[in-house]
């Protein structure tokens, strides 16, 4: 079940479906993705496929969160990065090698705790937690040099959006349940641009 050949596999889909950050791909192949699921799931952890966690929440599916961390990611320079709908963690976990600090926002409080002690566990701990609206973002660190969103919002956040640095990237899914497009969003000088990565499907991003 959590042997190096099924990781393996699993790198291997991402490779064929167009994922190519060896970083991320390495990533995806170190973190145990097992522990961030219900023991009953474990035997399906290295499947490229979303799971769910309880709460009405899903662990991501792993071409997603490589994908949306690619973005993020490609020519990325700074250092801060604000994510937004924390979850179990398993994406934090596959980013927070590959950046200076993480900034997580999770709306329900129990999973935040949880998911604090499992990161914990993992020795990661460039990340700080709290608990809250995502939608609100976390405006004492700001500006964030990347913003990455796990939830899907009916519409580009402002708050968000104001929380970006200039030359800063927020990877963001946008549209209704169950058809959404996931967004990358640059701050320019005076704009923003915006660029389509393609179809997903995300558990809408709540105001608390």
């Amino acid at each position: 079940m959590t042997s190096r050949r099924t990781r393996d596999r699993l790198v291997q889909r991402l490779i064929d479906n167009g994922i190519r950050n060896e970083a991320v791909l390495e990533q995806i192949r170190n973190v145990p993705r097992h522990l961030f699921v219900d023991e009953a799931l474990a035997s399906r952890a290295y499947e490229d496929t979303a799971l769910p966690i309880g709460l009405g929440q899903t662990i991501s599916q792993p071409w997603v969160v490589a994908r949306m961390t690619e973005a993020l990611l490609d020519g990325f320079e700074g250092e801060t990065v604000l994510e937004i709908g924390t979850g179990c963690g398993y994406q934090t976990a596959v980013m927070a090698p590959l950046v200076k600090k993480i900034y997580t926002v999770e709306r329900i409080r129990d999973l935040m705790i949880k998911t604090r002690q499992r990161l914990r566990e993992l020795d990661i701990y460039n990340v700080q937690f709290r608990p809250g609206d995502g939608w609100e973002g976390w405006p004492k660190y700001a500006p964030y040099d990347g913003i990455i969103v796990t939830a899907a919002a009916s519409e580009l956040p402002d708050k968000l959006l104001q929380q970006l640095a200039p030359g800063g990237r927020m990877i963001i899914p946008v549209g209704p349940s169950g058809c959404q497009d996931l967004l990358q969003v640059t701050r320019k000088d005076d704009h923003f641009e915006e660029l389509s990565l393609g179809a997903v499907s995300f558990v809408p991003l709540v105001k608390a």
